[in-house]
């Protein structure tokens, strides 16, 4: 009973076909072996009890943060590929804003050499737009896009039109996605949080959306004519989710993503601590229930968690100095099913679609249907149970996240990549 590259995953009730159907699963050497109505008799192998509980396409992170290589104590590979794990994702796409920026075959090998020796799911990374994130000189392209996810200058919008519009030219010539952080710097204005009722009550300067959409604007704009396959990343106002979905009637190439926390909280929830600080900020009720219904229509593609680990100390300063930036991949599937399924307002299946099956679509990555002669790549969730957010409990080195104290909905118990359980609640 310990040959883990061989077991049976018994009384599944198995996402197929946009329905669940009830089958026995036998996974052997990473591969999907065997889906029978019928349980094995006499068997040496190992195999787990899923009565009631739901197996599903493993879950897809475009958007995270491991801080490596050099930003280490606030994450490891390691340690967010080990959350990721207990979150039900078995890829993440990392950022660039790293130390070396991989803006180069140089650099980005610095990053994949701690990602083989360390990962224990695929990490996939962006490399930058421009060198060093700095948004005036343009990086090799058609060099790095063998190795990366798409192309992302995330932790700041490329604020020069010309150098984005280039960048765009190039990059559609590689298939690749270009992910943009829409961010006007100049309308920044000093804020560090929505430009709303909280921030009006309590005398801290606001971010106006007017600061995201802009951006969203002009880059649809640029999408369209250069033809690259544009990606926006976490959008967080009704303008910006108007204007994609008017993108997409348009026929524009064009896709985005929402972080869970957008959908769950307004800037009336907010308090002066700085697990409600992220970028960009949690905003008012309108633009939460605009995410909701672009989610539930199609508008938004994608639930990507923006996962944004910082040290205890530089997460402790209330809104005002606390860092950017919050975690989210062991909370993401349970925030939005409770949220939007558990609700009513959203169906489970559709939960899936935009968490497993849309980022695979997005990247170009095998949708991993759960079928034989298919890589076992499988989250199991029991959507029947609950937990109450203890950060403590994190594998992330993060600790900072707005859900925390709060009771969830569903509980990750299994995520299997490559036919190996890299998380595992049920033993």
């Amino acid at each position: 009973m310990t040959d883990l590259k061989s077991f049976w995953l018994l009384n599944a009730k198995i996402f197929c076909n946009n329905d669940f159907v009830e089958k026995n699963i036998f996974i052997s050497e990473g591969i999907i072996k065997i889906l029978s109505d019928s349980k094995p008799k006499a068997d040496s192998y190992p195999s787990y009890d899923l009565t009631g509980k739901i197996v599903i396409p493993s879950l897809v992170d475009m958007h995270v943060h491991l801080r490596e290589p050099g930003f280490s104590y606030k994450e490891t590979i390691n340690a967010g590929s080990l959350a990721a794990a207990a979150g039900g994702f078995s890829t993440v796409c990392t950022m660039p804003n790293l130390n070396p920026t991989p803006d180069s075959i140089e650099n980005l090998k610095i990053q994949l050499d701690i990602i083989r020796r360390d990962a224990h799911v695929q990490v996939i990374p962006f490399a930058a737009i421009t060198k060093g994130r700095m948004g005036k000189e343009l990086v090799d392209y058609e060099a790095l896009a063998p190795f990366v996810a798409g192309f992302s200058d995330d932790g700041s919008g490329v604020q020069n039109l010309d150098i984005m519009k280039k960048a765009m030219e190039r990059i559609s010539k590689t298939g690749k996605i270009l992910a943009a952080h829409c961010e006007v710097e100049s309308l920044l204005e000093g804020g560090y949080i929505h430009k709303g009722t909280y921030a009006k009550k309590y005398g801290h300067p606001g971010i106006s959306s007017e600061s995201e959409w802009k951006e969203v604007e002009r880059d649809i704009i640029l999408a369209e004519e250069t033809g690259c396959r544009l990606h926006i990343c976490h959008i967080s106002t009704k303008e910006s989710v108007e204007l994609v979905r008017q993108a997409k009637k348009n026929g524009i190439d064009v896709t985005c993503e929402t972080g869970p926390h957008y959908l769950t909280f307004s800037d009336q929830d907010l308090k002066d601590e700085g697990r409600f600080k992220m970028n960009p900020p949690i905003r008012g009720i309108e633009d939460r229930e605009a995410l909701r219904e672009g989610l539930i229509d199609g508008t938004i593609d994608v639930i990507a968690t923006d996962h944004a680990p910082h040290s205890m100390k530089e997460k402790s300063r209330g809104l005002q100095k606390s860092a950017m930036g919050v975690v989210g991949l062991e909370t993401a599937f349970p925030a939005v099913y409770t949220t939007m399924v558990s609700s009513g307002l959203m169906s489970l299946q559709h939960l899936i679609k935009v968490m497993a099956l849309n980022p695979r679509k997005i990247l170009h990555l095998p949708q991993d249907t759960i079928e034989t002669g298919n890589e076992a790549n499988i989250t199991v969730i029991d959507i029947n149970d609950s937990f109450i957010v203890d950060p403590e409990n994190f594998k992330s080195l993060g600790k900072a996240t707005p859900y925390e104290g709060l009771e969830l909905k569903s509980k990750i118990l299994m995520t299997i990549y490559n036919g190996k359980p890299v998380f595992n609640a049920l033993l």
